[in-house]
């Protein structure tokens, strides 16, 4: 008897689910509104530093909300700044080097090297003086040869040195030459380069806040000597709020990017937010199991991004909601 009675009641609690997933679903389709079930999207970001060090100190903790641009953490800079001072030294050598080599040689060396070309003239003058008499007198029988040949040697190493200090003149006077030049200028082009990367690096050693959000995780103590890009702190972003829905193919072709949508949560189903569908995405992939019932997680949907318009505390990232989609 009791067997029966479960029975019995079992069929009419069967019976009655049906009329009401019946009724719920005429009024669904009577109403012409699309419902979709999702999450508010999850959205946070490591924060590290770009280079290593020792961490100096760490402003926020979890819980904490930050803003653009705010400071979190700062590594200990002095090894860094030292970098500055020796590339800025560089440059400044560079920069001397180039100078010179533009300026050319200093007025008084050239004037030095017109002195002694002019000097030089005079003992080559000489020198062809001596040369010429004693070869009139070498004609005459009157010296000897090796007397006139002693006066031919010392004419022409008069006549060598004149030369080579005119050429030196001239090379004073030209300056460097343009390759010299092009390789100062290169050099000091890189001595640039590096002062720029070691005073980015400086910049590197204070952490910010990429956005307005909340610590969620605080994951290193000042004294910690880290490598570039260990996780310090995790932040929460908190705008955009973007709700993650799903949507059967047979619906897909009811949406389009622009629409307008109603979202409700579980928590507070009389608040009802505003979206736009933003993104839809062009590939099928499995229901996840958080969204939608046991029969319906092996189906096939297409994920879209509806854009929260007047989002608040209400809104938790992970938390499932609700989506009417309302039209244009």
């Amino acid at each position: 008897m009791k067997k029966g009675i479960s029975i019995l009641i079992l069929v009419l609690a069967l019976a009655g689910a049906g009329v009401w997933y019946a009724r719920t679903r005429m009024r669904h389709e009577e109403s012409g509104v699309l419902q979709l079930h999702g999450n508010v999207d999850i959205r946070e970001v490591n924060l590290g530093f770009r280079v290593s060090g020792r961490l100096q100190e760490v402003l926020r903790d979890e819980g904490d909300a930050v803003k653009a641009g705010e400071i979190l953490a700062r590594l200990d800079d002095e090894p860094y700044r030292r970098e500055v001072e020796e590339s800025r030294g560089q440059v400044g050598s560079s920069r001397a080097r180039l100078a010179l080599l533009e300026a050319g040689n200093r007025p008084q060396e050239i004037a030095q090297a017109r002195a002694q070309v002019r000097e030089r003239e005079v003992t080559s003058t000489n020198a062809e003086r001596v040369y010429t008499r004693q070869e009139q007198l070498f004609q005459n029988r009157t010296v000897s040869i090796q007397e006139r040949d002693d006066a031919d040697a010392s004419y022409r190493e008069a006549e060598a040195r004149l030369k080579s200090a005119r050429e030196q003149l001239n090379l004073l006077e030209s300056g460097f030459r343009i390759e010299d030049i092009a390789q100062g200028k290169a050099d000091l082009a890189r001595a640039e380069a590096a002062l720029a990367s070691a005073e980015l690096r400086v910049t590197d050693t204070v952490l910010k806040s990429p956005a307005e959000g909340v610590i969620l995780t605080r994951a290193q103590e000042p004294g910690a000597i880290l490598q570039a890009g260990t996780t310090v702190l995790t932040v929460s972003l908190q705008q955009p709020v973007w709700v993650r829905a799903y949507i059967q193919e047979t619906d897909l072709g009811r949406i389009h990017p622009g629409m307008k949508a109603e979202i409700r949560t579980d928590s507070n189903p009389s608040k009802a937010y505003t979206g736009t569908i933003g993104y839809i995405s062009p590939r099928a992939e499995f229901t996840p199991k958080n969204v939608e019932t046991t029969e319906l997680r092996t189906s096939l949907v297409y994920r879209l991004r509806i854009v929260v318009t007047n989002a608040d505390d209400g809104l938790r990232q992970g938390m499932p909601v609700t989506a009417r989609i309302l039209g244009p």
